[in-house]
Formats: C-alpha cells, structure tokens, sequence
C-alpha cells in the first residue's frame, strides 16, 4: 500500500524543491551533500522532480547551502553535548538523520501540522527527534520547546516566505527563549528574490515569496542587541566549489573574486546570540 499524503496547500509544496534538489543532487558521481534518504524519499513517494526543471546550477547550490547549514549545526552540537536544535519550515528534509547528533541533544522539526504529519508517514522515528506542527508565526508554538539550553537554530529557504516583520518578530521569540545559541539561514539579497520570482525553476515559489531581501549581512544586528554577525559564508568561497561540472566550477571561480557578486546568488548567514 502506497503513502498517502496530506493534502498540501501552496506554501506548503514549496518542501518539494528543497528535497528534490537534494534528491537531484545525491544522484550525481560527485555529490555534494550525498543526502540518499532524501532520493528515497522523493522515488518512495513517486514524486516528480522533473516538473522544477531545474538545472545542474540550482542543484548544487540547494545541496551545498544544506551542508553549510549542517556544519554550522553539527559545530555547535560538538560544543553543546546537551544542546536544543531547531529547523524551521523543516519540510521533509532529513537533516536530522545527517547530523545524527548524540543523546543528549533534543532535535525539533517544524513546520505546519499537514507537513508534519507527512514527515511522521514518510520518515522512520529516531530517539531524541520531535516533531512541531504549526505555523511559525503563532505566539505560543515554543511552548513545547525546553527553554535554559543553548539552542541551535537553522532556516533553509524559510525566510524568503516570511515578511520582514513577521520574520523579526520570530527571531526575537527564539532569541528570548533561550540563554544563547546560534543561528543560521539563507541570506537572500534583493537581487536574489527578484531573480527567483523570475526564474523557470523557482516559478513554483514566485509568487508566494514574502521577504524584499536585505543586501547588508549585519542587518540581523538591528533586529535585536543580542544578534552578532559569526560568518557571512558566500557559497561562491567554499570548498565544495572544486566538485562542480568544469564551466560552472569557472564562472564561480570568477564570480567569486567579487564580494558583491556573490551576494547576488543565496549566501548563508551564521549569527551568535
């Protein structure tokens, strides 16, 4: 007997590009994040992944801002034995699989009630992992979540659905509950929401993105005294660059010489608080 699903609404069926984009990726000779749950997932469920058209371009880009998400979080486990992890707007993304992180650590999936459900009927359980079923802009939804644990806070994509408001607001609700942690999440500069509203792989998305973008990595810091700035990671400067196809491993090269250019692409932005 087949999965039967929820049925998703809009903003929900943006989880399928992230996963299939890492699905995507995990089928390439040099994957960049090798995330095969993922693939068994999107081929479990008989997705389509074609319909994104995406490119080999946005492919790896998805993977590689998933593993830079992961070497922040996985950081701050090894530090923070007994550390609290949240993923916001987690879809069906697997990450807490990847980082299997130890015992002592507590991990929260969120995101809306129907996708988690779907990630209950979809994912196997695992020890120390929840499961939050709401819409991030509630009041109350930390509630469920411990508070005097240094936290670990990680966004993939989630911020461009958000307004400016509703995304402070939530940042300084995650800020007050916990003692210190970190956050990290995609920077999406002005250029790179216009440019996805545009484009033929994110047309899916276009029109429910909410976020302007900011161009300015410390502009997190006037949202609230405690956020500080750790890294700016412009993904055209990673390591991971040197597993790309040879023409687009150049062109990042190029585009990596400008600070500016960079930022017109996503870029992951890691904060302390």
């Amino acid at each position: 007997m087949g999965i039967t699903l929820p049925e998703f609404t809009p903003l929900e069926n943006s989880l399928w590009l992230t996963l299939c984009g890492k699905a995507l990726d995990s089928r390439f000779d040099n994957s960049i994040l090798s995330d095969t749950m993922a693939d068994e997932i999107v081929r479990k469920l008989d997705y389509d992944c074609d319909k994104f058209h995406m490119s080999t371009n946005p492919i790896l880009l998805i993977a590689q801002r998933a593993k830079k998400l992961d070497e922040v979080a996985a950081g701050f486990i090894a530090r923070n034995p007994d550390a609290i992890g949240l993923d916001l707007g987690a879809g069906l993304d697997t990450r807490v699989f990847r980082l299997d992180p130890p015992p002592g650590v507590d991990w929260y999936d969120v995101d809306f009630p129907d996708v988690i459900t779907a990630r209950q009927r979809v994912l196997p359980e695992r020890p120390g992992a929840h499961g939050i079923g709401t819409d991030l802009t509630d009041l109350h939804w930390l509630d469920a979540v411990p508070t005097g644990r240094p936290a670990v806070i990680v966004a993939d994509g989630l911020l461009a659905f958000l307004t400016p408001d509703d995304m402070i607001a939530l940042m300084n609700r995650l800020i007050d509950h916990f003692p210190h942690g970190e956050i990290a999440f995609n920077g999406y500069s002005r250029f790179a929401i216009w440019a996805a509203k545009r484009y033929r792989g994110t047309q899916s998305v276009a029109d429910l993105l909410k976020s302007p973008g900011f161009d300015d990595p410390r502009e997190p810091e006037s949202w609230n005294p405690r956020i500080k700035l750790v890294r700016e990671i412009l993904l055209t400067r990673e390591p991971e660059v040197a597993q790309f196809p040879l023409a687009l491993r150049l062109f990042t090269q190029l585009a990596s010489l400008s600070a500016w250019w960079s930022r017109h692409g996503t870029t992951v932005l890691h904060y302390r608080f």
